[in-house]
């Protein structure tokens, strides 16, 4: 393998197959997602599934082929009602959930005999699954809808690719907590389109997929597992290279100037109905939980 030293935990890569026609990435989040996190006080199932979305997010949105934004939504009528990570193709990354604390309880309580985490499906219910695409150079806007299938946000975004992409794709996702600190991986396989030079690609996919099942989650999220060695381990019979990693940083896209636009853009009425006690508008990011105080 040739690459670039990865940084040490949070970054995204592209590795290729050099004798087969697939190429995938490889994602880890550590401080970027313990930033996006601690903005909540998210019970462990919830803060999993936030954790799964933000590495799906730039496992899909590291491969956009423009400048711009991928956001990543799952909502639907279980106790988490919503579950969004959005990405930038600069590295940048936020996400957050909305869930009903009282349903969420009697849904963990439910399950209190259960050895495993609850997964996507336990925790959204039905509904729908989105990813929306939208390019900086004011390129027009794409948003593909799927319905939530599968127990886990891995299963829905290969339902959606499936679908809307029809694209043969394989992924993992997984998410871990220790001493109060997450982290979390995740892998994506992709076939490229047959042609007449590469033939019919479908069973090269069938061979690598066999070998990206053997993929564990404590791999995708043992750090002391470099990027390197864990590709190797999986393909060194293929010839895998990785690309140069990006580095992937926490940030929200909030401002009081933003805020004070969307105050502005509400009508008179509905301006005075948000006024507080203290005499100011006071507007909360659910992204990153800054309140801000803006002037009537």
């Amino acid at each position: 393998m040739t690459t670039t030293s990865a940084p040490i935990r949070d970054y995204a890569a592209r590795f290729v197959l050099d004798t087969l026609p697939v190429h995938g990435r490889l994602v880890r989040l550590d401080e970027s997602l313990n930033e996006i996190l601690s903005a909540h006080d998210y019970p462990a199932p919830v803060a999993n599934l936030l954790a799964e979305a933000c590495v799906l997010a730039v496992l899909v949105g590291s491969a956009l082929k423009f400048d711009g934004r991928l956001i990543m939504q799952a909502q639907g009528d279980g106790a988490v009602r919503y579950v969004v990570a959005d990405y930038d193709t600069s590295g940048t990354l936020r996400g957050f959930c909305r869930f009903d604390e009282g349903e969420l309880n009697a849904l963990i309580n439910a399950n209190a005999q259960e050895f495993t985490l609850l997964g996507a499906q336990d925790l959204l219910g039905k509904g729908t699954f989105l990813m929306t695409l939208e390019p900086d150079n004011g390129g027009e806007r794409y948003q593909g809808v799927t319905p939530i299938e599968g127990e886990s946000l891995s299963l829905c975004a290969e339902y959606y690719f499936a679908q809307s992409e029809q694209v043969p794709t394989q992924i993992k996702l997984a998410a871990a907590q220790e001493d109060g600190r997450w982290r979390a991986g995740g892998a994506m396989i992709q076939a490229l389109a047959s042609d007449d030079s590469r033939g019919d690609t479908r069973e090269a996919f069938t061979h690598v997929r066999a070998l990206f099942a053997t993929l564990g989650e404590d791999e995708l999220t043992d750090f002391s597992l470099d990027a390197e060695r864990l590709l190797y381990c999986l393909f060194h019979e293929d010839g895998v290279r990785l690309s140069a990693p990006f580095q992937i940083t926490r940030k929200c896209r909030c401002s009081q100037e933003k805020v004070e636009e969307l105050v502005k853009s509400f009508p008179g009425e509905d301006q005075a109905d948000m006024i507080e006690a203290d005499g100011k508008v006071h507007i909360t990011c659910e992204y990153c939980s800054t309140t801000y105080y803006i002037e009537p």
